[in-house]
């Protein structure tokens, strides 16, 4: 199995802050890699390096089998990012957004219109596609913005806690997504403060605390390395000393 992900000694700072102290991981392509940690772990800056959005203070980092700092638009090209918030145009209409992002990919007319509408029809938006996004319900945005990060086709998309703020119902249907995705061969890493959504989607999970992995493995393997632990809320707390936060909820997908 190829390698989507490689990270070897990364290592970020702010100031006199260490965020990122030495963190190791590869994730293997086609499969979900999901990140833990409590509040201001450094999980999103991870993310913002990878995405080629923040340079690293120190480490190796491959993402598709290249450098985001040196290979920055080849990286662009192979990963999507869907971060905590939405990233759609609240004036726009759903297809509107759609057709902008083909535009910008610069994916050429025919192709573009082809590509949007396959995805409406694959994220069931076809009904809303012409309604202006500040009027779709927080589950429709959240399905508009992945189904955006989807059209110029990514071997790799980063979930940045892309349930934050949704319905338990909203919630599992991108967990389908997910799903599908991974499916038909995309890489997923994803950060997320829902422990039962890192135990549903995830193939290995790393905890990461003050700048460091503080345990990484399946599931399964997490939970047999905390004695008597009955699910991944009681391995969080155990390896950190705090409970996992607990974010609010939205409005449903309808």
């Amino acid at each position: 199995m190829n390698t989507a992900i490689a990270i070897r000694g990364l290592q970020k700072s702010y100031g006199e802050v260490g965020v990122l102290r030495g963190v190791d991981l590869e994730v293997p392509e086609g499969t979900v890699f999901g990140l833990l940690g409590p509040n201001g772990a450094g999980k999103t800056t991870m993310v913002r390096i990878m995405a080629t959005l923040l340079a690293p203070d120190a480490g190796q980092v491959r993402i598709a089998g290249y450098d985001p700092v040196h290979e920055a638009d080849a990286v662009r090209a192979s990963i999507g990012l869907t971060g905590q918030f939405t990233a759609v145009d609240e004036l726009l209409t759903g297809h509107e957004n759609m057709v902008l992002v083909a535009d910008l990919l610069h994916l050429g007319r025919r192709e573009g219109r082809r590509r949007v509408a396959e995805l409406l029809a694959h994220f069931d938006l076809e009904e809303v596609a012409g309604r202006p996004a500040s009027s779709l319900s927080g589950g429709l945005r959240r399905r508009l913005d992945l189904a955006m990060t989807l059209i110029g086709r990514p071997r790799i998309v980063f979930l940045d806690e892309p349930t934050t703020g949704l319905d338990p119902r909203s919630r599992r249907a991108v967990w389908q997504i997910v799903q599908e995705l991974v499916g038909s061969g995309t890489t997923i890493f994803l950060t997320t403060q829902y422990l039962e959504e890192a135990d549903q989607l995830a193939d290995r999970i790393a905890v990461l605390d003050h700048g460091r992995f503080v345990a990484e493995g399946s599931p399964a393997e997490l939970k047999q390395q905390v004695p008597g632990a009955q699910n991944l809320d009681d391995v969080f707390l155990a390896l950190t000393g705090r409970p996992i936060p607990v974010a609010p909820e939205e409005d449903s997908l309808s």
